[in-house]
């Protein structure tokens, strides 16, 4: 994606490294590699970003921000992609990563059939039960959808770039 086109949809990096939450990364928050816009930085924030979408903890966004840090990766593109799980979508995506897990492990579909009750009780009950599908399949489809996320990204750019050098060579051929 080009830079004048990415760059008006992402907030000043002033607003991010003035959230409490942010500034405790300190000093590391002043590396330019945070807030450029280039190929690598977009695809590893992506990666990043949709990897902790499915860590099933609350600090996800704080999780995005550290993991952007260590990798070199832009910060305004890792910490609002956690937002793919949120509270509407949170539900559906951690099933499917419950599912996956139960896939994976080798269990029958109908291995811990459960009646859900939106009770603290109920997930303490049912959590010895779940945790260990759950959390397999979070790593997986977390690690896919990373992957993926990074292949595409790094596809529709070089695909951004060739399209732009043709037309590029056709304007200066006439």
């Amino acid at each position: 994606m080009p830079r004048r086109t990415l760059k008006k949809f992402l907030p000043h990096h002033s607003k991010v490294t003035g959230n409490p939450m942010i500034q405790k990364l300190g000093p590391r928050l002043k590396d330019p590699g945070l807030w450029h816009i280039n190929r690598r930085s977009v695809s590893g924030a992506v990666a990043v970003g949709l990897f902790c979408a499915f860590i099933p903890v609350p600090f996800q966004m704080f999780l995005a921000a550290v993991g952007a840090v260590l990798f070199r990766v832009n910060i305004l593109i890792a910490v609002p992609l956690v937002w793919v799980s949120n509270p509407v979508t949170m539900p559906p995506l951690f099933y499917f990563c419950y599912r996956v897990g139960l896939l994976i492990l080798g269990h029958p579909a109908d291995y811990q059939a459960f009646d859900f009750e939106l009770s603290f009780e109920w997930l303490l009950h049912e959590l010895r039960y779940i945790w260990q599908p759950f959390l397999l399949g979070c790593l997986v489809v977390g690690s896919s959808s990373a992957a993926l996320g990074y292949a595409a990204v790094r596809g529709l750019w070089r695909y951004q770039l060739v399209r732009h050098l043709r037309h590029r060579k056709q304007r200066h051929s006439r």
